[in-house]
């Protein structure tokens, strides 16, 4: 374990390092001490927030974000206020689906925050790969930093760490108290509901804890139905890769292709799949990280 954490200790060293990504820094950190108190329950109100910014400024027919329309918005402004709560407000005290719902949020909320705040005109992966963007998208949360890093991989994914990087996301505890927030085992549908301000991205929703199970299954289906292809005069199967990059998250190949069997795959793919998977030669479509604006820039 101590040199496990030594490994995450020199990493996050370096990143922060060359990413530029400030432990004093966070997106909602408030400029005076006078702010006001969440007027209901957190993850509700944070889910309302979110809730309007997607009605100001998402359009559903090409999952795109105006984000200069965003940012002149009461909506935002709104959002902004409910972000800089966020440091007094501990969710160890949910249950399993209000941690889910509250992380999921929270990432894809503080992602248009950041694209704003971090002036994105291109690509979150302009720079250094998008380890600079994701680093630097933080807000502090309970009094700890929770960059976009951070709630993906360290909290949603359980800990197994970014799946370029030698690590868990966090250190081993006690060292880390953010390790208390991991949920453990992961739901491996979490990676159809975040979204990361790029073209190839699931589309935004506002998630809720009554309804999770039913979104989180809507979001896997719709997903994969859309971003599945079978050639097979070439035995290929082509899927989005973040099957490639997650496909640990889901049981290595025979887990991931059962996870295919089991969400959205109803038509003639579903029987080619279950005739040829032992078989069937896996591609991986390339992602568009292009910003997924609807100014000139970006998609329209």
């Amino acid at each position: 374990m101590v040199f496990k954490d030594t490994i995450i200790t020199l990493r996050e060293a370096v990143l922060d390092f060359i990413t530029n990504a400030k432990k004093s820094h966070a997106l909602n950190l408030a400029d005076d001490s006078n702010v006001a108190s969440f007027e209901c329950e957190p993850t509700i109100e944070l889910r309302a927030r979110l809730q309007e910014i997607l009605a100001t400024a998402y359009h559903e027919e090409n999952e795109s974000v105006d984000y200069a329309a965003l940012h002149a918005s009461a909506a935002y402004a709104d959002y902004r206020e409910c972000a800089a709560q966020l440091n007094e407000f501990n969710p160890d005290s949910l249950s399993r689906e209000a941690q889910i719902v509250f992380w999921v949020n929270l990432y894809n909320a503080l992602v248009l925050d950041a694209v704003i705040a971090l002036k994105i005109q291109n690509s979150v992966t302009d720079q250094l790969a998008g380890f600079k963007f994701f680093r630097q998208a933080a807000y502090m949360v309970g009094g700890k930093r929770m960059s976009c890093d951070d709630i993906e991989h360290g909290i949603l994914r359980g800990n197994r760490g970014h799946p370029f990087l030698p690590g868990s996301q966090f250190h081993h505890a006690p060292r880390d108290p953010r390790r208390a927030w991991v949920i453990d085992p992961p739901d491996p549908r979490i990676h159809f509901a975040l979204n990361c301000a790029s073209r190839s991205c699931p589309p935004i929703r506002a998630y809720a804890a009554e309804t999770l199970e039913a979104q989180l299954e809507l979001a896997a289906n719709h997903f994969i139905a859309l971003e599945t292809r079978i050639f097979p005069e070439t035995n290929t199967l082509f899927l989005s890769s973040i099957f490639k990059w997650f496909q640990a998250d889901f049981g290595g190949r025979e887990g991931m292709l059962d996870f295919l069997l089991a969400h959205s795959l109803r038509d003639e793919r579903r029987d080619w799949l279950i005739q040829n998977r032992r078989t069937a030669r896996l591609r991986y479509a390339p992602y568009d990280w292009r910003l997924n604006s609807s100014s000139p820039k970006g998609k329209t």
